[in-house]
């Protein structure tokens, strides 16, 4: 296939003007990306159903849980702003395409995992492959269509990436119960093979043609390094050892490795996060607010599936099942709430949003050993999605809006790098906040009270970012992007706001 080079939001298809989504390639492209990106989201939600399973089986103590689903986070964190440069430079479905065989080969690794320890490795190998392919996948749409088209093309991919994270949690539930844990990763081998022959056949090959020269590799090297350090000193100081020198160590690095890159960064002629961007007070707030939600989403969503196995005795699919109308009001719901915020201003539904999302988080502590779902999960599972509905899109669109123009990929891409990281701390921190420590998750009443605990301590944080967003959020921002964010926030679901590589704020 030629290589069709384009600049920004350009064309990248045989003609100038771009693909069209009522022609044959034009959806085998939105196929392509579709599956991508709802295969790592899809491993992203359905990994939590199968921690009590992982954790019986190795018999692991909890922070083996936390380094399963922290490795992840960490790799993806760490590395998918670099990705998007590399998609930029190298060309967007160069660096899909070898993410999705990089996702796949580490989660045949997973499947077949003898200990925690190797399936932790290769976790973090799964991350690396879904920084690749995260970015790469909302650029191709970007380059690829007619800019006329672009609404509708991210519109669809928005909704099937939807559909496909609601059904994730049940589907992976329903497999782990039936066969086993390690199949909710063998699964991703033929789906990715499917998007790596759609690809190569179908998908156009772009790049940005002034994305030449420095990449900010030692920028990235030192995120890696701090995330690492730091994430690793609290979950293993977690355990009782804060004074071990191995923990303080490894949180001395994170530290240091946090400043030079905050050095590095502002000297490097091509920076990966150009700092300039947060003299922005309203990024600098928006993204405050992203660490403070999707940190305490991340975090209760690492331990609401052990709740509803372990001490209410739910099945992995029951689990999963519990969780399908979050997915399903955030899909209802989102478009209209961009709309909303759109017209009003985003600072209302960010303050009551993230306060509306505390309640849902307090009601779960409601949950115990009964596990009744219409009287004490179902309240909380619609409480808690109404928030996220009211919060998700606007937050989302702010983000973007707060930046200049011709930064809102960057923006939107330093967003969802916040939201991770966010995820990554609260997974590390949370649990041992509460006092769920060693093997605790194994004894019922005891991680029932440490759960019990995190619900309030999430309520209680979630709430302070509704107080942040009123105190600091301000209406009147640049009326095209929280349009556009509108359209990206269906697919937002719980694990982070959407992504675009830097270079891939639309031209039109």
């Amino acid at each position: 296939m030629t290589e069709a080079k384009s600049s920004v939001g350009a064309s990248g298809s045989e003609d100038a003007g771009g693909l069209h989504l009522a022609t044959t390639r034009g959806k085998w492209v939105l196929t392509a990306t579709v599956l991508g990106s709802a295969m790592a989201q899809l491993d992203a939600t359905v990994v939590g159903i199968a921690q009590p399973a992982i954790g019986k089986e190795f018999h692991a103590q909890i922070a083996g849980l936390q380094w399963v689903s922290a490795g992840y986070l960490l790799t993806v964190a760490g590395l998918i702003l670099l990705a998007g440069a590399l998609c930029d430079r190298f060309g967007r479905r160069k660096i899909f395409v070898i993410g999705v065989a990089w996702f796949a080969v580490a989660s045949l690794i997973c499947a077949i995992a003898p200990s925690i320890g190797l399936l932790i490795a290769a976790r973090m190998l799964q991350g690396v492959g879904g920084a690749l392919l995260t970015p790469g996948s909302l650029a191709i749409l970007e380059a690829s269509f007619a800019p006329l088209e672009r609404g509708r093309v991210i519109g669809a991919w928005s909704g099937l990436g939807g559909v496909a994270t609601a059904l994730g949690p049940f589907v992976g539930g329903f497999l782990i119960t039936a066969v086993s844990w390690r199949l909710i990763f063998l699964i991703n081998l033929p789906i990715a093979a499917a998007v790596i022959f759609i690809s190569l056949r179908h998908v156009p090959e772009t790049k940005d043609p002034d994305a030449t020269g420095y990449i900010d590799i030692a920028g990235s090297a030192l995120t890696v390094a701090a995330l690492v350090g730091i994430s690793y000193g609290l979950i293993q100081g977690s355990s009782g050892n804060w004074t071990s020198p191995v923990v303080l160590g490894a949180l001395l690095i994170g530290v240091v490795a946090l400043v030079v890159f905050v050095i590095v960064e502002l000297r490097v002629r091509a920076p990966i996060v150009p700092l300039d961007i947060f003299k922005s007070r309203q990024f600098s707030a928006t993204n405050g607010v992203t660490l403070l939600i999707y940190g305490m989403l991340g975090g209760m969503f690492f331990l609401l599936p052990i709740e509803l196995q372990q001490v209410s005795h739910y099945s992995p699919t029951a689990a999963g099942a519990s969780m399908l109308p979050i997915t399903f009001m955030l899909f209802a719901l989102s478009s209209r709430s961009g709309a909303l915020s759109a017209r009003i201003g985003p600072r209302l539904q960010m303050s009551v949003g993230p306060i509306t999302v505390a309640a849902g988080l307090a009601l779960f502590a409601r949950i115990n050993a009964g596990g009744n779902y219409l009287l004490e999960v179902l309240p909380a599972v619609l409480v808690f999605g109404f928030g996220l509905a009211i919060t998700v899109a606007p937050l989302t669109a702010t983000a973007m809006s707060s930046a200049p123009a011709e930064r809102s990929g960057l923006a939107s891409a330093v967003n969802n790098t916040v939201a991770r990281t966010g995820s990554l701390l609260a997974v590390a921190l949370l649990p041992a906040v509460a006092g769920i420590t060693g093997d605790s998750y194994l004894h019922p009443p005891v991680f029932e009270t440490g759960f019990q605990h995190a619900a309030f301590i999430a309520a209680v944080i979630c709430a302070a970012g509704g107080v942040l967003a009123f105190a600091t959020i301000r209406n009147g921002q640049r009326p095209e992007a929280p349009r556009r964010a509108a359209e990206l926030g269906l697919h937002t679901a719980v694990d982070a706001p959407p992504l675009r590589s830097g270079a891939d704020a639309p031209a039109d």
